[in-house]
């Protein structure tokens, strides 16, 4: 029921993120899937537009036509939400975390999250922990 009535209110025009109308696409599907799936692996355009079977200019240019963002700025997106989701765990170390959502190290996923959330990671769990 939970499922039928976010379908129904996601079909309404302009209720839904671009990202769900795109999912329903030939290419940009695929590819949404690739990357939310296996965020962890060294994604290029290049290797996206190889893995859905087009060039990186049609992959680019749907993909951000579609999504409203190009496919990289996408998957940063997808890696930090993965990333502040995994640090309200308590046990779950920062390069653990890095290694699983896709950066080489710790003070990678720290200042990428750090310029796109605006605080550390070590900010947003005392944050979470305290809500």
């Amino acid at each position: 029921m939970l499922i039928t009535a976010l379908r129904t209110w996601f079909d309404r025009p302009g209720a839904a993120p671009a990202w769900y109308a795109a999912a329903g696409d030939p290419v940009v599907g695929p590819a949404l899937r690739l990357l939310r799936n296996d965020p962890a692996r060294p994604w290029t355009v290049a290797r996206l537009a190889a893995e859905v079977g087009v060039s990186r200019a049609a992959l680019a240019r749907r993909f951000t036509e579609l999504v409203g963002e190009p496919p990289m700025t996408f998957l940063t997106g997808w890696r930090l939400a993965l990333a502040a989701d995994l640090l309200r765990e308590p046990d779950a170390t920062l390069a653990a975390v890095a290694r699983r959502v896709g950066y080489g190290s710790p003070f990678a996923l720290s200042t990428a999250f750090r310029r796109e959330r605006g605080v550390s990671p070590r900010a947003h769990r005392e944050r979470s922990t305290v809500a």
